[in-house]
């Protein structure tokens, strides 16, 4: 079963385009990610809050991902970390036109 991870975080920038070319290396490490099905970067300047909304192919890699990532911020020196996994309804999510393969 398809799992969805969200992670966000306090996080003060670099914003955008910036962000962008500063975390380019960190995306691609991540792409690499075994069972990711793809991930979606967020950002929320006003609110001084990054993350991102994973998909990953089940519940196993998800937590495996969660666990690295965590940590991983944790080296950055960023605490406050909220990783939530959720369940797919794929039937649901389906007549919704998420894209989950």
């Amino acid at each position: 079963m398809p799992t969805l991870l969200q992670f966000d975080f306090p996080f003060t920038g670099p914003w955008g385009e910036e962000m962008a070319g500063a975390l380019a290396g960190l995306a691609e490490d991540i792409a690499r990610t075994g069972g990711l099905r793809w991930k979606i970067w967020t950002e929320n300047r006003d609110a001084g809050r990054a993350g991102g909304i994973y998909l990953f192919d089940d519940a196993a890699s998800a937590e495996a991902y969660r666990r690295l990532h965590t940590l991983r911020l944790q080296n950055f020196g960023i605490g406050e970390i909220r990783a939530i996994a959720f369940d797919v309804n794929a039937p649901l999510s389906g007549i919704t036109r998420a894209p989950l393969g």
